[in-house]
This record gives C-alpha cells, sequence and structure tokens, in this order.
C-alpha cells in the first residue's frame, strides 16, 4: 500500500508524515478536526467526522498526534488499518515486539527483549534498552534513556531528556517531568519531576 492518512496534522503530524515519506510511502494526506488547506505540501482531505470514507481497504493509518489520550480515543473509535512506522535511522534489535500503530522515529534505539504496546511513540534519539515492557498509548519523548529491565504503564509520558535506571516499575497514567531522573519505582498516577526517589516531587 502507497496510501496513507494521518490524523492529526499539527508539529507530530509532519513528523510522522516525514517518517512516512523515508518509508516508501506516495500519497499521503492530513485528516485535522482544527486545520484546512496543506501541511508540508499534503493535503487535507477532511476531518475526523469523515475518516470512515477513506477507510476503503486500499489505505493505511496512522495518529499524528503527541497526546496519549487523544490516541486512544481515536483508535478505540475506528476499526481501520492502522499501520506502523519504523524510520529507516532507527536500531530495532531482533526479536522486539512493536504493536499496531506505534510510530519510532529517527536515531531510537530498542533493545532486545522489548516488548512495546499498540500506538505509542518512540521519539527522535529515545533509547529503549534490553528486556523493557512498554504498555499502550505511551510517549517517550526525544532522548530519554530507559534503562534494562524497565516497565512503563499505559498512557504514561516520559518528557523529553528524562532517565530511568534499571529495573524500574512506573504505572499507568503517569507523567515524567522533562529532564528527571527516575530511581525508584512509581506505583501512583501523577505528575512527577526532578530526580524521582523517596523524596520525589509530585503535582
Amino acid at each position: 500500500m502507497n496510501n496513507l492518512v494521518i490524523i492529526g496534522a499539527g508539529g507530530h503530524g509532519k513528523v510522522v508524515a516525514d517518517n512516512a515519506l523515508k518509508n516508501g510511502y506516495k500519497n499521503i494526506c492530513f485528516i485535522d478536526d482544527n486545520v484546512t488547506g496543506e501541511v508540508m505540501g499534503f493535503p487535507i482531505i477532511g476531518t475526523s467526522a469523515q475518516i470512515e470514507k477513506f477507510n476503503d481497504g486500499k489505505t493505511d493509518f496512522i495518529i499524528g498526534i503527541g497526546n496519549n489520550a487523544g490516541r486512544k480515543k481515536i483508535s478505540e473509535e475506528f476499526d481501520i488499518n492502522w499501520v506502523t512506522l519504523i524510520h529507516p535511522s532507527a536500531q530495532i534489535a531482533s526479536g522486539v515486539s512493536i504493536g499496531n500503530g506505534t510510530v519510532i522515529m529517527a536515531n531510537a534505539v530498542v533493545n532486545a527483549g522489548t516488548t512495546i504496546g499498540e500506538h505509542c511513540i518512540i521519539n527522535t534519539s529515545a533509547v529503549v534498552e534490553h528486556d523493557n515492557v512498554i504498555g499502550d498509548y505511551v510517549h517517550i519523548s526525544p532522548g530519554v534513556n530507559l534503562s534494562g529491565t524497565v516497565t512503563v504503564g499505559k498512557h504514561t509520558w516520559i518528557g523529553t531528556g528524562s532517565s530511568v535506571i534499571n529495573n524500574v516499575e512506573i504505572c499507568e497514567d503517569v507523567v515524567i517531568g522533562a529532564g528527571s531522573v527516575v530511581v525508584r519505582n512509581v506505583n501512583t498516577k501523577g505528575t512527577y519531576f526532578g530526580v524521582v526517589s523517596k523524596s520525589a516531587m509530585k503535582l
């Protein structure tokens, strides 16, 4: 298939489009509820209310929205052909499992034994080390470093440049602020920043 519809024409959608181009897609277009016209020279062909109109069995779809809840809402609403995009410069170890609808961006590294759920974002230059388990609808931001045997629960967002030491579990519905360092398990949903230890700061 060479036809791809990207749902969401914002900044993240632009990066997804570039990823798609490098994966050989020729016919790319956007769907967006708030923007009309063109993005990166690709047409915006309608709104989310019209998604089924373009579900012709010959078209791939992917969600170009950075917000985890937004991706979940759309993916659960529509039964269409969700594609997985892996940038050619990403390094993916053999045996890694990657769910439908997930996007892995430029220069990311995903090492052996790792499982990544559906509709996740492994963003630019992120490192996901061996034996990680990444739940559905997770966003691993640019420059994040996850050490070995880390578990990240569904809907969690790890902020830009954060680091997580090995053997740590982060539960569902957590936000880790940019530049944070996680050195203990996070068992309660919420927003954390700084050095996430026994004296962690939580919002």
